[in-house]
């Protein structure tokens, strides 16, 4: 969280550049579009980073900002990005909404975990009306809500399954008897999460009898509808959380906060108590409270602080932040 503070200002900075109609912003105008405080931070930013960002003006015509002719020629590298992308945003909403009890979510909700998924700020006009085959929006009780048109049974896959499937274990006969716990709670079996615990947690024989217990129940998959299930019943709550999973899986950086997770409440009947759920399963999800808000990240996405597999849009972010000497960051930023 700490490293993605600076590269977080500067994705900004260039996406309100390049909003404005003569590609440059007047220094002036900086307050009106981050507000009083972050300008200073923004300031900084230019200051700092010359290699992206150019200051003209001066006596008699006012102070602007601009990207650099280099910074400019990176930043044409993020249509193509968006195009590649476009494919996978359609897909993961389409999933996102055969998630949910009713095959609808409020588009207001979908906005708020708008930057995760990468979806463009204008996604409602731009890219919903693309796919009239896929998705409508209809108001329900006065609000807005993307309908899913289809159920299409080959998305109802989660990426858990997907992984394993191409580890070989969904379709063998491994004899569950046979296969053995190991000290970090990890077992090759179909209903299996991929476990990381810190390298000081040292759990005790009960404990990993408890994990390979829980490990090897089968629980019901994350597409069927949750209204089917009894939430007391231990595989029902097994199978939240592989609801959890395959939510943060949907998204760019495969993170959330706390607050979007929880926004979505009704549309998958999650438990009440949500983070100490995610908590207990502490080798799947990591929880911090660093940066403004909590945050819940997938821990098998990453390798120390870097994201394994990388979206389109992600990669092209980190090619621009190479013009400041960063690299490998990834980031949810939308323009």
């Amino acid at each position: 969280m700490d490293l993605q503070k600076k590269p977080a200002l500067i994705l900004q900075l260039k996406s309100i550049i390049q909003s404005q109609k003569n590609q440059s912003l007047l220094l002036r105008d900086l307050e009106k579009e981050v507000g009083f405080v972050q300008k200073w931070n923004f300031m900084a930013v230019v200051e700092k980073y010359p290699s992206m960002f150019y200051v003209g003006g001066g006596n008699r015509s006012p102070p602007f900002v601009s990207l650099t002719e280099k910074a400019e020629k990176i930043a044409l590298g993020e249509a193509k990005a968006r195009m590649l992308m476009e494919p996978i945003l359609v897909k993961n909403l389409r999933k996102l909404l055969m998630l949910s009890v009713d095959c609808q979510i409020p588009l207001e909700k979908i906005e708020f975990i708008g930057s995760q998924l990468g979806l463009p700020d204008n996604f409602k006009n731009t890219l919903i009306p693309k796919y009239p085959e896929f998705f409508s929006v209809k108001n329900v009780n006065g609000r807005d809500c993307l309908w899913l048109e289809h159920w299409d049974s080959s998305l109802a896959v989660t990426a858990r399954e997907e992984r394993l499937a191409h580890e070989g274990f969904l379709d063998s006969d491994i004899g569950q008897e046979k296969v053995k716990i190991s000290k970090d709670g990890n077992y090759a079996g179909p209903f299996a999460f991929r476990l990381s615990y810190p390298a000081g947690f040292r759990p005790n024989t009960g404990y990993l009898k408890a994990v390979e217990r829980w490990q090897k129940l089968e629980f019901p998959s994350p597409y069927l509808n949750a209204r089917r299930f009894d939430m007391t019943d231990h595989k029902a709550r097994k199978r939240v959380v592989a609801l959890l999973h395959e939510l943060l899986s949907l998204t760019m950086e495969k993170r959330m906060t706390y607050s979007q997770l929880d926004a979505f409440h009704s549309e998958y009947l999650l438990p009440s108590r949500l983070v100490l759920c995610l908590i207990k399963h502490q080798g799947i999800f990591y929880l911090t409270n660093k940066g403004a808000r909590g945050t819940v990240f997938l821990k098998e996405a990453y390798d120390g602080s870097n994201l394994l597999e990388k979206c389109p849009v992600s990669s092209f972010n980190d090619e621009f932040m190479e013009l400041c000497g960063r690299r490998g960051t990834s980031l949810c930023v939308t323009r």
